[in-house]
């Protein structure tokens, strides 16, 4: 089979493109023909070194795809030859085939193609358990989210205006910025300026944070007995903080791993489903992905390492 692939870690020219052996499957497992595969900031750090990578020689990259089920296990009973399903955190995705445990892979309702499904599965999931295991906001209550129109916050976004919330965010360009507000957000603010933080600082209930470098302005933002939600580093390493500094304001820091979440096939299945409901109600939309051949793997990782990227970078077999 064709894959992407690594030997050392480093910059996008240590990837390579050529022919692997297909993987085998276990008696609970299916393999899947992967239609497309979905690429994030984890896979930046893990090429780099920087972020737990699946042992395997050479290295493959990425956990996310959607494709056919083309053989099942022994053992199997969940899945079907020929249905789609949707992985979220499966080693070694960036490749034709992928072996996928039985209780990893998430059947598609009608409506979800593989491409949606590729183009939401992770970031969507994320934007699940950030709102509804760690935000948990009321209706109502005013929200403001960091990169709002990146993979995470343009689904986390909706998801928010859907379930009654006030949202407000930022984002690096005027078209970011246009494009958030198209989905019901309230007020969108400029991420490379600073005045406007003071003219806002200690009025929402929840900050929601992915850039990372941007935490101490989140904390900032929310007021005594708020609470930031962090869940990654997407513009750099977060600053050190001292907890006595959030205890005299009643402030709390939240973070978490969407794995510590997804702990069966149950979980994922009732996760995915509430998801995928959004999707189907048409309260979430988002903006077509960018798609790179999987021989294109080199320009992908730099086109999403710019930050330019609005919304999903697919790679495709």
């Amino acid at each position: 089979m064709k894959a992407l692939y690594f030997e050392q870690f480093g910059g996008s020219e240590v990837l390579q493109y050529g022919e692997l052996p297909q993987p085998k499957i276990g008696k609970n497992d299916v393999l899947v023909k992967v239609a497309y595969i979905g690429l994030n900031f984890a896979d930046i750090y893990r090429r780099r070194g920087e972020y737990h990578i699946e042992k395997h020689a050479p290295y493959i990259n990425g956990y996310e795809g959607a494709g056919v089920v083309v053989e099942i296990g022994a053992d199997v009973t969940k899945q079907k030859v020929g249905e789609t399903v949707l992985f979220v955190d499966v080693p070694f995705a960036n490749a034709e085939y992928v072996a996928v445990p039985s209780d990893q892979a998430i059947q598609l309702p009608a409506g979800i193609d593989s491409k949606l499904a590729a183009s939401i599965g992770l970031q969507g999931m994320t934007a699940d358990f950030l709102a509804h295991d760690l935000g948990k906001n009321h209706p109502d209550e005013k929200v403001f989210i960091t990169g709002i129109s990146g993979g995470v916050g343009q689904i986390l976004s909706q998801m928010l205006v859907a379930d009654g919330i006030e949202v407000y965010g930022s984002a690096s360009s005027a078209e970011k910025r246009a494009l958030a507000l198209s989905h019901g957000v309230k007020e969108v603010y400029p991420s490379r300026e600073n005045a406007w933080v003071e003219t806002i600082e200690g009025q929402f209930a929840t900050a929601y944070d992915g850039v990372g470098l941007t935490l101490q302005q989140s904390l900032d933002l929310i007021k005594h007995r708020g609470k930031v939600v962090f869940f990654g580093m997407a513009g750099g390493d977060p600053i050190k903080i001292d907890p006595v500094a959030l205890m005299s304001e009643s402030k709390s820091l939240l973070t978490g791993d969407l794995w510590d979440y997804l702990i069966s096939y149950d979980e994922r299945k009732t996760r995915s489903e509430r998801l995928f409901s959004y999707f189907t109600k048409g309260q979430i939309q988002i903006s077509e992905p960018t798609i790179f051949s999987l021989s294109e793997g080199k320009q992908a990782h730099e086109y999403l390492e710019t930050g330019k990227s609005i919304g999903k970078v697919l790679l495709k077999p």
